[in-house]
């Protein structure tokens, strides 16, 4: 009997290196699995695709996800999400779908990021089934569990009128914000597509299945999320070999409490002066100083190196201060380790609420991180024993998670209509 071919999936990204590695994890397991899998993305992460063992299949926008010019556009919270949304991917959009369109043909899958908004139009194209990632809970737009949003922060107010208020306010916004979408409606009627469309709140969820890559400990389901929601929980990158880097076995391992100071993936292309706030505000408290993402920063008690594997380090911090990116957010509940989020933007305020609200850390506003409020709120961390305790209560709830496997069952459960034939 000649064995069926391995199924080829396309998995289609737009964002930083914090959309990219869930991708690149569920991928590796696919193709554990015998899959076919083809990464669409920025040609920008080429090599890193690649490295992974994976297929690189272009896909503009063709940009680079670190350049600080491009990153300082977004920092108006108010404004940051109607900029990345159109003046940064809607702009792309025709492009996009063009780009996928080629790579996905002949795929029997498509797996999408919820900026890829070509990603439905392509799934409709094509006939192809396809799957939803959302990587926060600020995505769902829930009215049972309402997220903060930067540019409607009234709304985060209104949680305690009940769902049925939130809901209301909620599709005012909506209405005020439909006509971003039209590139997306224009784009339908030349293809010859469903014409009537809501890119943002309802389309990027796929009718076969999403996955809502976050742990049920960060953000429980909720009634109002799509009935086909799967919340197989954080996905964790591979974590390199931490020898080439210089020193950092060694301070990790010296025994007096540090602090990790990071911005993430994306916010550190602009950090402002995060880092030498930071490096005053562990003087002061008299703790070492690990800061991630920053370099030519060499002081007494303190390591700025440009990368750091976060689970090499952060289990061992007394505390960890970082922007709340969905990735980095996960990587500190997994450790255990009280936190204080300086949110830069999109979802990252909302996850920073939910942190403190959950007992595992405080946040401050980046306008407000000063010395003097940077190193009240640590030092409530370190002395403090309840944010300790709860940060490691919820790191062992989600250990029991194994996000990737569950994952991709329901991926490879899907019904697919047809197989590859290339």
């Amino acid at each position: 009997m000649t064995q069926a071919p391995p199924k080829h999936i396309v998995i289609a990204t737009i964002g930083s290196l914090g959309d990219l590695h869930p991708c690149i994890v569920l991928g590796r397991e696919l193709l554990r699995r015998g899959c076919r899998v083809t990464v669409a993305t920025t040609p920008y992460y080429r090599s890193k695709v690649e490295d992974a063992g994976l297929s690189f299949g272009a896909m503009r926008p063709d940009w680079d996800p670190t350049d600080a010019r491009l990153i300082r556009s977004c920092e108006d919270l108010r404004r940051g999400l109607e900029v990345l949304y159109r003046q940064m991917v809607l702009p792309e959009l025709e492009n996009t779908y063009r780009d996928l369109l080629a790579v996905a043909s002949g795929a029997d899958l498509l797996i999408a990021g919820e900026l890829v908004y070509a990603a439905p139009l392509v799934a409709e194209k094509l006939g192809l089934p396809w799957v939803s990632l959302i990587l926060s809970p600020f995505s769902f737009f829930s009215s049972t569990d309402p997220s903060y949003i930067v540019s409607m922060p009234a709304l985060f107010h209104l949680r305690r009128l009940g769902p049925g208020v939130y809901s209301g306010a909620l599709r005012l916004g909506k209405l005020a914000t439909r006509h971003w979408s039209n590139p997306v409606r224009r784009l339908r009627r030349k293809e010859g597509l469903r014409r009537e469309c809501d890119p943002v709140f309802a389309d990027k969820f796929s009718p076969d299945l999403v996955l809502a890559l976050f742990s049920r400990w960060f953000a429980a389901k909720q009634r109002d999320w799509p009935a086909q929601t799967l919340q197989s929980g954080f996905l964790w990158p591979e974590s390199p070999d931490v020898a080439a880097l210089d020193g950092l076995s060694e301070f990790v391992s010296a025994g007096t409490p540090f602090v990790v100071f990071t911005q993430g993936s994306t916010a550190v292309h602009n950090p402002r002066d995060f880092y030498e706030i930071s490096v005053e505000v562990a003087r002061r408290l008299g703790v070492r100083a690990l800061l991630a993402g920053a370099s030519g920063m060499g002081a007494r008690d303190v390591l700025a190196l440009p990368y750091v594997p976060y689970p090499h380090v952060f289990a061992r911090a007394a505390a960890i201060v970082h922007q709340g990116g969905s990735g980095t957010t996960g990587e500190a509940l997994r450790a255990g380790r009280p936190m204080l989020v300086v949110p830069y933007g999109w979802d990252q305020p909302d996850n920073a609420h939910r942190i403190e609200r959950l007992g595992a850390g405080l946040h401050l506003p980046r306008r407000r991180y000063t010395v003097e409020t940077a190193t009240g709120a640590v030092r409530r961390l370190l002395d403090e024993p309840r944010f300790a305790a709860r940060s490691a209560e919820l790191a062992s709830l989600i250990e029991g998670e194994d996000a990737a496997v569950s994952a991709c069952d329901a991926i490879l459960a899907l019904k697919i209509p047809r197989c590859s034939s290339d």
